[in-house]
């Protein structure tokens, strides 16, 4: 009953302050307009206008009442610089403890009831972090005062700590809005208002959020680094642990600026991609693919047969490729572009340096590249069966009779066409109801469809207990609705998603977290709780492919060689993806899953490729492409196509979204016929065609009609 009292009160104080409207009467051009009369009841009055003023301005905090800025330059306009200040930095930091005790009071106890064990997570940073944060917060006022007021209110924050805190952060911020009042009230009356004082100091009230923005880094980086010694020179100015493309990519960059850069590995230069990951798995498929044209041989005019794999010579092949694209990432080739390869493994020291087998090496900016391996589920009897991820599948000499395929996303679902194509029984067992879970439902199942058309059997929604071996006959058992399900099989392939690399080298002494999937937290330039320490790849996500590794390279190596000058926001706004199955999937932008998940309002517009002239004289005339836009425009949000050579004609889609086009850029662009790229053309097209302003043709149609007579 008291704390609904307590409510009732500041809901009729604040009735009241809305209801006679009195902020109207709390205006920088009522002030104005008033200067004079109350300049003359101040100089009367003086104490006690002083203390009227400072209640004032504490209720106005408060009760988050907006003439917070108003009151400030009244403040100096009326008092001066001196007792201006002191007038306002202890009613504000007296107001906000006020309103922080009553959002205490009413709300915190009912919060911790709901989420417990959330805010006991918050509670514990808090106690850990929360006055070096809150001090931030109010050097650089990102939020409103009144909800960083009522947020803290609701943690476990001491009321000493919160009002000293808030006093000191607030200080700053209120010398510089004072100032600017007490130039304000140094205008006379009848003379020109832009006195050079009064320019001066409201232009310093435009560049104080930039020079309390460097400040607070300046006291951040201060706090991060004071556990750790800086060295008085380098031996680089960028090291790059991990060679894969997100590390060479930002070698790369450095060496070509001019920087001395160090790049750290300690396997295969290339990572994942090369030895284990796209260029394997691509050349794969293209077999694969081969092999089912010879049993579609017949649609074109040729005599169909089946195939004789010969699976030694498939996975040569897949050696070969990689072989032949190993000179692009040597160390040969990085050695001669001025960066110095180093085998090992590197471990984080400190934040400006690694140790590589013994060795120390020190440079200004290092940059995190480690990359990802494949996620194992721990389950019951995996040690007992022939079981492999995407990295060791290539291990295999001889073809699996029956690959038991344990995942359902992009890489299970393209290595279990590859196989099932060279030969092999293919089952594909998943947790999940959905073919490509991230697509939209229309995509998963079309996929799902031309699968089981090639022979591919689905087990979904089921969850795996245990594998069982007897005498070499491997098979799981599995749950499914309550059922126990037995699937035979020789051979299994985990393709469960993937986990960075971020254990063993050296983050835990340095005191950085890792978050899910073992990723490194980062900031919008990449940046790790070190500034100079960034993360791009697998390890700092959100997109886990090559491409958006090379793209975050670039802002990495950029922001840590001329972040002192200029640093740039990594963009995530036009993100494409593949799945190399046949067919394919490309997207860019958001899909109708995504769309709605956001509550974004679209429209789709669709084109079959089984209208397309190029798509029926290649014989693949399946799929489609679908693009959302806003009702009623043209703006792409987001494209999908399915169908042969899809990752390719998507290209199209992507660029123009990068530049902000629109589907009328692409239906005003000449495609070459004929090609599959055309297809663009005819979607936007469609969008065109189901907006037809039918009143002016009717009118047209009327015209032309007048004509013929």
């Amino acid at each position: 009953m008291k704390k609904m009292l307590f409510a009732l009160l500041i809901a009729a104080l604040l009735a009241v302050w809305f209801s006679f409207d009195l902020g109207q009467t709390l205006t920088l051009d009522n002030f104005l307009a008033r200067k004079a009369e109350l300049e003359a009841y101040v100089a009367k009055n003086f104490f006690p206008s002083l203390l009227l003023f400072s209640a004032l301005y504490a209720a106005s905090f408060a009760l988050a009442l907006p003439i917070g800025a108003v009151l400030t330059l009244a403040g100096g306009a009326l008092f001066g610089l001196g007792w201006g200040v002191v007038s306002v930095s202890f009613a504000s930091s007296i107001g906000s403890l006020l309103a922080f005790l009553a959002a205490r009071y009413l709300l915190r106890d009912w919060v911790k009831q709901r989420f417990a064990q959330r805010m006991q997570s918050i509670d514990d940073g808090v106690q850990r972090d929360g006055a070096f944060y809150l001090f931030t917060l109010r050097l650089v006022p990102i939020f409103p005062p009144a909800l960083i007021n009522l947020v803290m209110g609701l943690t476990s924050m001491r009321g000493w700590t919160f009002y000293w805190v808030s006093q000191l952060g607030m200080l700053a911020g209120t010398i510089v809005y004072v100032n600017a009042g007490t130039a304000l009230g140094k205008v006379s009356a009848g003379e020109p208002i832009l006195t050079p004082g009064l320019i001066a100091a409201f232009v310093l009230l435009g560049v104080f959020p930039l020079l309390a923005r460097r400040f607070a880094d300046f006291v951040r980086a201060r706090k991060v680094y004071a556990p750790f010694k800086k060295p008085r020179q380098f031996d680089a100015n960028m090291l790059v642990i991990g060679a894969g493309s997100g590390g060479l990519v930002s070698a790369y960059i450095a060496a070509q600026v001019g920087a001395s850069v160090t790049l750290v590995e300690r396997e295969k230069m290339g990572g994942d991609c090369l030895n284990t990951g796209c260029v394997p798995s691509k050349t794969l498929l293209r077999s694969a693919k081969i092999a089912h044209y010879i049993r579609r041989a017949d649609e074109f005019g040729l005599k169909a047969a089946e195939p004789q794999t010969d699976f030694t010579a498939v996975m040569q092949r897949v050696r070969d490729a990689i072989a032949a694209i190993e000179p692009h990432d040597s160390v040969e080739r990085y050695t001669s572009l001025g960066v110095d390869c180093v085998q090992g493994n590197a471990t984080l020291v400190s934040p400006w340096a690694v140790q590589v087998d013994g060795r120390e090496i020190t440079a200004r900016n290092i940059v995190i590249a480690t990359g990802g391996r494949p996620r194992m589920l721990s389950i019951e009897g995996a040690d007992q069966i022939p079981l492999f991820n995407s990295d060791t599948i290539w291990e295999l000499r001889e073809q699996p009779g029956h690959l038991l395929v344990i995942g359902a996303g992009p890489i299970g679902c393209e290595l279990a066409q590859a196989f099932a194509r060279l030969g092999s029984k293919v089952t594909i067992l998943s947790h999940g109801e959905q073919v490509l879970a991230r697509e939209d439902c229309e995509v998963g199942d079309y996929v799902r469809q031309r699968l089981a058309g090639e022979g591919i059997s689905f087990a979904m929604q089921h969850d795996i207990k245990r594998f069982e071996n007897n005498h070499g006959q491997c098979r799981v058992i599995a749950d499914h609705a309550g059922e126990a399900r037995h699937i035979e099989f020789s051979h299994a392939l985990m393709a469960v998603g993937r986990q960075a690399n971020t254990e063993r080298i050296g983050l835990e002494q340095l005191g950085v977290e890792t978050g899910r999937g073992g990723t490194v937290p980062v900031d919008d330039f990449l940046r790790t709780k070190f500034p100079n320490v960034y993360a791009v790849g697998d390890v700092a996500g959100p997109y886990q492919f090559t491409h958006t590794a090379s793209h975050q390279a670039w802002y990495a190596a950029v922001n840590g060689l001329f972040g002192s000058f200029k640093r740039f926001r990594v963009d995530y706004s036009v993100i494409p993806w593949a799945t190399f199955t046949d067919p394919e999937v490309a997207h860019v932008g958001l899909n109708e899953r995504e769309a709605n998940k956001q509550g974004i309002n679209y429209e789709v517009t669709r084109y079959d490729l089984s209208d397309l002239d190029r798509a029926i004289a290649d014989g693949e005339a399946a799929g489609f492409v679908k693009v959302l836009t806003p009702p009623g425009k043209d703006k792409i949000l987001g494209a999908t196509i399915v169908g042969y050579h899809a990752g390719e004609m998507l290209n199209e889609f992507i660029a123009t979204m990068k530049r902000g086009g629109k589907l009328g850029d692409i239906l005003g662009t000449i495609h070459i016929y004929p090609t599959l790229g055309e297809a663009n053309k005819f979607v936007a097209g469609e969008w065109r065609k189901a907006r037809k302003p039918e009143k002016l043709l009717a009118i047209v149609r009327r015209f032309f009609a007048w004509q013929r007579s």
